[in-house]
């Protein structure tokens, strides 16, 4: 169920888009108010990324929310088993940067695997609700 008007997305996603590429690559940042400047900048990243969250929830349900629920998928079954690839393919990126965090900053494989284990959650009840566990 869309809203009559969707919601504006593009304001969501040029800002996360910026405050990641920052945290990742520009590392523009201050101490204040918790006297740590890599602390303030994985704040603005994680900031960025729940705009980047919420850009896509916008884009793609044409609706505000946060939340997926299963009566906005279109086909449930395939697309849980999409999203278990990606969050399979998430937790083996996560599992890399852990190892080699290259140009990311240090705790960038815990957000990940964070990510990735929430995702696997929603792919694996989606996929139950849908097959086995379903009332048909």
């Amino acid at each position: 169920m869309a809203e009559e008007m969707p919601p504006e997305w593009r304001n969501y996603f040029f800002l996360g888009l910026i405050l990641l590429v920052n945290t990742i690559f520009i590392k523009i940042s201050f101490s204040w108010p918790w006297d740590s400047e890599s602390f303030t900048l994985g704040v603005m990243g994680l900031i960025g990324l729940t705009m980047l969250y919420i850009s896509w929830y916008r884009f793609t349900f044409k609706r505000r929310g946060l939340v997926p629920w299963m009566d906005l998928w279109k086909n449930p079954e395939t697309s849980s088993k999409k999203l278990l690839l990606f969050s399979i393919f998430i937790l083996i990126l996560s599992y890399l940067l852990g190892k080699n965090q290259l140009f990311f900053p240090d705790p960038a494989s815990l957000i990940f695997s964070l990510i990735a284990l929430l995702t696997l959650i929603q792919a694996t009840y989606v996929y139950l609700s849908v097959t086995i566990l379903s009332d048909d």
